[in-house]
């Protein structure tokens, strides 16, 4: 038997192992390999029916955030998976609110969302979790005006 014909062979064994097939010929293997994707299929969307159903407020917000001191102010990180259409001057009002002055900032809002800023504390006085809760807050508020 040829190297080729030996990893065909041995290619097609994995996918009747992976898919539990009990086919022996490789059409019949295909065919029961192509099922079991299907099935896989609707357990994921089934599964992304249930976690979007089930999940609070609060967990379904859309972004991510991190908050680290720096010697005069933040590294603020946000990022969503998804485009989020006013989200960043809701983030900005929060800033406002809070008195961070933006130093630096990278802003993406095509097909995902991600912002990365550095924030200057005027008044001084709040630490990385005051900043986080505020940004937290804004995206909460923003998801539940859009």
């Amino acid at each position: 038997m040829s190297s080729r014909k030996k990893k065909k062979a041995a290619l097609y064994e994995k996918l009747r192992a992976a898919t539990n097939s009990n086919a022996m010929n490789k059409t019949s293997i295909i065919v029961d390999a192509s099922k079991y994707i299907g099935e896989l299929k609707n357990k994921v969307d089934r599964l992304k029916k249930e976690i979007g159903t089930s999940s609070t407020p609060q967990n379904s917000l859309p972004a991510q955030v991190t908050v680290e001191n720096l010697e005069k102010g933040f590294l603020i990180n946000v990022f969503s998976g998804k485009n989020c259409p006013g989200l960043l001057v809701s983030i900005l009002e929060a800033f406002e609110e809070l008195g961070l002055d933006v130093l630096d900032a990278r802003v993406s809002c095509e097909d995902n969302f991600q912002l990365e800023a550095i924030g200057g504390d005027q008044n001084q006085g709040h630490d990385a979790q005051v900043v986080k809760q505020a940004v937290l807050q804004a995206i909460h508020n923003w998801n539940e005006g859009s």
